[in-house]
Order: structure tokens, then C-alpha cells, then sequence
């Protein structure tokens, strides 16, 4: 039986030079040397939030965090490319996958549990991801909904919680906003959150912005004309990230890892 951990408290960030405020080392990429890379990282004072995208490496997020007093935590969450859509497969990086991935359903109760540990400081990443989609317009609209069906459940489960969100949003800026403008309005503006690896439209981070929430940017600053938007937010709301073992920012090569962050 699960025994719910005391969630009154957030754990102090005080002692870190720099968070690393999305990784995945609980993916497939970290199997061999997931501990050395974490000690690389403590060792320089480099703390980080470990991201789930479905209930495995949620999971497998968790258990790493556990086994560090202070430095290393986690975000639980079902990412939208992972979720059972009934319509057509997505294409999944097989540097994410733990083990064997497959479609998932999101289980609330599930997610609840999990998420309950202490050292889980956030739902994530969670949101929108309209890059692979069908091709007729009557399956694509009814993927949209489906994912929007999903994303409501985890944004409940937040509330419920009283947890932050990390949103992960591809090509659908314009549906989260419109999203989260109406929950905002129904929960009385309870969410909170970042919008991670952000590459939209100053417009729509202003929109962001004046909702409250945070803008994450990680090394596809290198790769996309981001300046004048890192430019015009208020440092205050932005938070860097890796997003690795993805997006390895210059002058470094390879896989990405949390000690890295310092170059974004």
C-alpha cells in the first residue's frame, strides 16, 4: 500500500549553481552510466529534474531521484506521442524507450500514486505534439481531440496535486494557449508551470508570459533565431534545460547530459 509522502514543503534549490530543469537520463540512452553522469553533475553543483514520458520511465524517473538526498528529482507524465490514440502509430526515438515501448492509456490513479513520492516536483511533460498526424482531416481532428482529452486528465491531476506542469508543445502553440486559457478560467488560475523547449512566435510567448508561466530554452537555441524573444523575456521566467540526451548544445558534441546546461 501506497503511504503518501508529505508534499508541504518543496525541496530547496539553494545550494545548486545551476538546475538542469529537463532531462531524461531514466531513458535508454543512460543505461550504462546513468550514476557517473548524475556524480559529473553533483560534483559541479549541477542539480536536475529527470522528465517521464509515460508511466516506465515516470517510474524509472522516481527510483533514480530516491536515491539521492538532495540534486536529483523528478516530473511524472504521459507525453502525447506515447499516448493509445486508436488512429495511427507515432514514431518513437529509440534512445527514449527503457525497455520495449508501446501505446499507453493514462491511468490516472496510476499517476496519482507515483506522483505522491517527495521527490517528484512536477507533472511532465505533458501537452500537445502535432508533428506526426494522420492525413485525412476527419482522423487528424480526431487526434487533436484525443490528445486534448489526455492533456485535460494531467492537467487535473496537477491541480490535484498542487504540482507545476512542464508542457512539451510542438506545432500547436495556438490550441495549448486557447487550452490553458479556458482551465486557467475553470481552476482559478491554479496552474503553473514552464513551457519547455520553447520555439514559438513572441506573441505567443508574451501569451505564455502574461499566464504566468515560465519559458524553458535548451541547445535548439543554437539551431533556431530565438535571440530577440530570449531578449524581450523577463530573466525571471526563464529557466534553462538540456532536454537530453537530445538538442547537445555547442561547443559540445555527442549525447547530451545535465552538466552541459552551463552552455546554454
Amino acid at each position: 500500500m501506497l503511504v503518501k509522502e508529505d508534499k508541504s514543503s518543496f525541496p530547496s534549490f539553494a545550494a545548486a549553481r545551476l538546475i538542469d530543469t529537463h532531462a531524461h537520463l531514466n531513458f535508454n540512452a543512460y543505461r550504462d552510466d546513468v550514476n557517473m553522469v548524475i556524480k559529473r553533475s553533483l560534483d559541479n553543483q549541477v542539480w536536475m529534474i529527470n522528465v517521464g514520458s509515460q508511466y516506465g520511465t515516470s517510474k524509472r524517473a522516481v527510483e533514480i531521484a530516491k536515491k539521492y538526498p538532495e540534486g536529483v528529482y523528478a516530473a511524472v507524465g504521459l507525453h502525447p506521442i506515447h499516448l493509445s490514440n486508436g488512429i495511427f502509430k507515432t514514431k518513437i526515438d529509440k534512445e527514449e524507450i527503457e525497455f520495449e515501448t508501446r501505446e499507453e492509456e493514462f491511468n490516472y490513479q496510476k499517476y496519482k500514486e507515483l506522483a505522491q513520492s517527495k521527490k517528484v516536483v512536477a507533472i511532465g511533460e505533458i501537452g500537445l505534439d502535432y508533428y506526426y498526424r494522420p492525413k485525412t482531416k476527419k482522423k487528424l481532428e480526431e487526434f487533436r481531440n484525443r490528445q486534448r482529452e489526455i492533456f485535460l486528465k494531467q492537467l487535473g491531476l496537477a491541480v490535484d496535486l498542487n504540482l507545476p506542469v512542464i508542457f512539451h508543445c510542438r506545432m500547436a502553440h495556438d490550441d495549448l494557449i486557447e487550452t490553458l486559457n479556458k482551465q486557467r478560467t475553470t481552476n482559478n488560475e491554479q496552474l503553473k508551470g514552464v513551457v519547455h523547449c520553447f520555439t514559438g512566435n513572441w506573441e505567443q510567448a508574451g501569451q505564455y508570459l502574461d499566464m504566468g508561466f515560465y519559458l524553458g530554452f535548451n541547445g535548439i537555441i543554437f539551431k533556431l533565431n530565438l535571440d530577440e524573444i530570449i531578449k524581450k523575456t523577463p530573466l525571471e521566467k526563464i529557466l534553462i534545460e538540456t532536454d537530453c540526451p537530445y538538442l547537445t548544445p555547442p561547443p559540445m558534441t555527442g549525447r547530451n547530459e545535465p552538466i552541459y546546461v552551463k552552455y546554454v
